[in-house]
């Protein structure tokens, strides 16, 4: 996406956060430290399983060098916040969610490199020192899921009424504004996906499914509740292709690399619409 998308993405998922924020409290915090067994299986799923899945598939199938180190790429950059967004639609633990976005963007920061610098070798024969910007990287998850989320809890806890109010219309322009990006991203990007489907589509798939299904798989042999279960599902299979992109195109400046991030961050919107749907399905039998 360019320039204005990005940030039009960004100052909406600013307010889609602060809206989550009134629907949460403190305690929802404390109670995801205090039994620290999901956080701990979501970050086995972000920072080691997802790259070793993204090995394994470059091996497997019969890739160009430019779409294996994008899958590498792709899979050395868990959920940002547009995992939380995609975490609140489908009802999953939003404190749990928010919590591994803003842990694991701390460890990525060494995770990164390492993982990529790998893979270059592993792909190329050759290695590269690439270093992300410490300081952007945590201004952005802070001014784009910490402090909006947080504004929206103190809201929450100094005007609780009018926060029960705005849950549920926040809640239905959430689910409006990812049917919006999701359009807007397939009319953008169809080119792209016409030109590329076919070379890194079934592996941006595999590696989606793959991952998504290993996070509920964990999660439900560790017997985590449901509504943790979704979450480690997404923050562990829904990775962030924008910061993919960026990484192939200002890092390493080779802009097919991007093609498998660009693919990928496309057709998760799509996966992602149908575990939402599947998720509350489950969430509602539970609740009867």
């Amino acid at each position: 996406m360019d320039n204005i998308s990005n940030a039009i993405l960004a100052l909406s998922l600013i307010i889609i956060m602060f809206g989550m924020g009134l629907s949460l409290k403190l305690k929802d915090f404390i109670e995801v430290f205090i039994r620290p067994k999901a956080i701990l299986i979501g970050l086995l799923c972000q920072i080691i399983i997802l790259p070793i899945v993204g090995f394994l598939l470059i091996r497997v199938f019969t890739l160009s060098p430019e779409i294996a180190i994008g899958i590498i790429i792709i899979s050395a950059c868990p959920g940002g916040p547009t995992s939380n967004l995609i975490t609140h639609l489908a009802n999953g633990d939003t404190a749990l969610s928010v919590s591994l976005t803003a842990i694991s963007s701390l460890i990525t920061l060494v995770s990164i490199p390492f993982i990529i610098n790998l893979g270059l070798q592993e792909v190329l024969g050759q290695g590269t020192t690439i270093q992300l910007d410490i300081f952007q990287t945590i201004a952005q998850v802070f001014i784009i899921v910490i402090l909006p989320v947080g504004l929206g809890m103190l809201l929450n806890h100094k005007k609780p009424d009018f926060a029960l109010k705005m849950e549920k219309p926040v809640k239905r322009a959430s689910g409006i504004f990812f049917v919006v990006v999701l359009v807007a991203i397939l009319i953008k990007e169809r080119a792209l996906l016409v030109t590329h489907i076919q070379e890194a589509g079934f592996v941006t798939f595999t590696l989606n499914i793959l991952t998504m299904s290993i996070g509920y798989g964990l999660a439900s042999i560790f017997k985590l509740p449901l509504k943790q279960r979704i979450s480690v599902s997404i923050e562990g299979g829904i990775q962030n292709g924008t910061l993919g992109i960026s990484i192939a195109t200002l890092l390493l400046n080779n802009t097919a690399y991007a093609i498998a991030p660009a693919v990928y961050g496309t057709l998760m919107f799509l996966t992602a619409g149908i575990f939402i749907y599947w998720s509350n399905r489950q969430l509602a039998k539970q609740t009867k």
